[in-house]
């Protein structure tokens, strides 16, 4: 999912699918933003379940997204319908705190959630994770899940699964307070690790680089 915008995943607001509709090439979706359409202009990148999306019709706090083939096929935003509620952040400012990491809203994919276990009003998640996205996930690192910035709690390589721990607050603040087994969920990982990453596995690819270090 290509995005255009910069963010902090700390999600701002959940908000309600008002309509899904199909248009020439695109299928619009349309959010009751309510406060969080003050001031947002046409063309504007907002993160929607942490894809980044741009304004495409705003009436009042009614704003509508286009969602091209790519998008509906990466993440979790074709499974929308009206009613449907969405974790939503406005692009960053210079000068904003950011209070998570910073996001680009590029979906790499869904996690499907397998297990969630509760206690004493935290939950830890567990989910399923596309094999080719775990070597950029290690523990204690961040992830994104739908738009909001999260620490990886628990790791399994062989199961390819992670599992995040999640607050009270943070239950109350976002779509989690609703999961369930089998959800998915969008995934977007740090993009200075996967860097990191594939650099490091191009250069052990390349016999003359390591020549060179060696």
């Amino acid at each position: 999912v290509d995005g255009h915008g910069v963010f902090t995943g700390i999600v701002q607001g959940v908000c309600p699918v008002v309509s899904c509709e199909p248009l020439a090439g695109v299928t619009r979706i349309t959010l009751q933003l309510d406060g969080l359409a003050r001031g947002l202009d046409l063309g504007a990148s907002v993160a929607v379940n942490g894809a980044c999306v741009t304004a495409a019709e705003i009436d009042g706090s009614l704003v509508g997204f286009d969602l091209v083939k790519e998008t509906i096929e990466l993440s979790n935003l074709g499974e929308l319908a009206a009613g449907t509620n969405v974790n939503v952040e406005r692009s960053f400012r210079v000068g904003d705190e950011v209070g998570g990491h910073i996001l680009s809203g590029h979906v790499a994919g869904v996690a499907v959630v397998t297990q969630i276990k509760s206690d004493d009003g935290h939950r830890l998640v567990t989910m399923a994770i596309q094999r080719e996205w775990m070597a950029y996930l290690m523990l204690k690192g961040f992830v994104a899940l739908d738009g909001a910035s999260l620490t990886i709690a628990e790791i399994d390589r062989a199961a390819a699964t992670i599992a995040v721990s999640l607050i009270p607050e943070t239950l109350a603040r976002t779509t989690f307070g609703r999961l369930e087994v089998g959800d998915r969920i969008n995934l977007e990982v740090d993009s200075q690790t996967q860097a990191i990453v594939d650099t490091v596995r191009e250069v052990l690819k390349d016999e003359s680089l390591l020549e060179g270090i060696r």
